[in-house]
């Protein structure tokens, strides 16, 4: 069984992401790895060529800067990576540069892949999502966050990235996958508040044109941390690869969790409440179909 590991990224030293972690983080499953680097002007490219594996492959890309509806430019570079993958590869573990995986989840994984191999019906794995705020202590778990999302698919050239690059399509249809007890962490608004600023700013221009950003989103914008709805204390460990990381944080973390439910609406709080109880999301958008 060969697993292909992929991402793509672009400046990740400027924006501050945390892409070593998130490649080293699966890499001992791999047995390939490409990243698809983008046209950087801060020295991502020999961010990547630094990492001391050679499983890594790297391809370099020049972003379409004029495929912003959507995030569309994401979904586009995430396709070149996985075009780059080995045509024997058996399966494919997709990771976003903000996003890691616990060494404790690895067995896991594998073991999955191993046990679905030869499952027609099954063609991706499912995984659960921790989406850290603020602080590597903290959870963001309101309707607002979605759940789970597929990032391991069955090789095959019929597979593509969907929209900004969130999940996959198989020939234009949902991906069948299965849930399995693995979680991927989501680092991406673990940052400093002017550091979110950046990123927020940084992140929707790829959605939007100059104007909409001027407009919404100036220079001197503040993100608003209280768009999170609902932030939980994170009880577990994190994966080493990215302990350096969250030793390094240097940053106050502070909220009111009475101040955030009140920027509930009352649907969403009733919502909240029964998915609390019962465990089931009323209208969940699912990018897949679960099996």
């Amino acid at each position: 069984m060969k697993v292909a590991g992929f991402t793509f990224i672009r400046n990740a030293v400027q924006n501050d992401y945390p892409i070593v972690e998130a490649i080293t983080s699966i890499l001992p499953i791999c047995d390939e790895f490409v990243v698809a680097v983008g046209n950087s002007d801060d020295g991502t490219l020999e961010l990547i060529q630094g990492i001391p594996s050679e499983k890594i492959r790297i391809i370099e890309t020049v972003w379409d800067e004029s495929a912003r509806e959507g995030g569309r430019v994401f979904a586009l570079e995430t396709d070149k990576a996985y075009q780059a993958i080995s045509p024997d590869t058996d399966w494919a573990f997709y990771i976003q540069g903000d996003e890691c995986v616990h060494e404790k989840d690895l067995p896991v994984i594998l073991q999955a892949m191993q046990n679905n191999a030869n499952d027609p019906n099954v063609e991706g794995l499912l995984f659960h999502y921790k989406h850290f705020y603020g602080s590597y202590n903290f959870i963001a778990d309101s309707r607002r966050w979605y759940r789970r999302e597929i990032r391991v698919v069955k090789f095959d050239k019929d597979v593509h990235s969907y929209k900004d690059a969130q999940g996959f399509r198989k020939a234009g249809q949902k991906i069948h996958a299965k849930l399995i007890d693995a979680s991927i962490y989501h680092y991406g608004w673990v940052k400093p508040p002017t550091g979110l600023n950046n990123k927020v700013r940084n992140f929707h221009q790829f959605y939007h044109d100059d104007a909409w950003l001027d407009r919404h989103m100036p220079e001197n914008f503040t993100f608003d941390l209280g768009n999170a709805e609902r932030l939980t204390r994170f009880e577990g460990t994190h994966p080493q690869v990215a302990q350096k990381r969250i030793e390094s944080m240097q940053w106050p973390f502070q909220f009111d969790p009475v101040a955030l439910r009140k920027r509930m609406s009352l649907r969403r709080k009733i919502l909240q409440q029964i998915e609390d109880w019962t465990g089931w999301r009323i209208g969940e958008y699912c990018n897949y179909k679960m099996i």
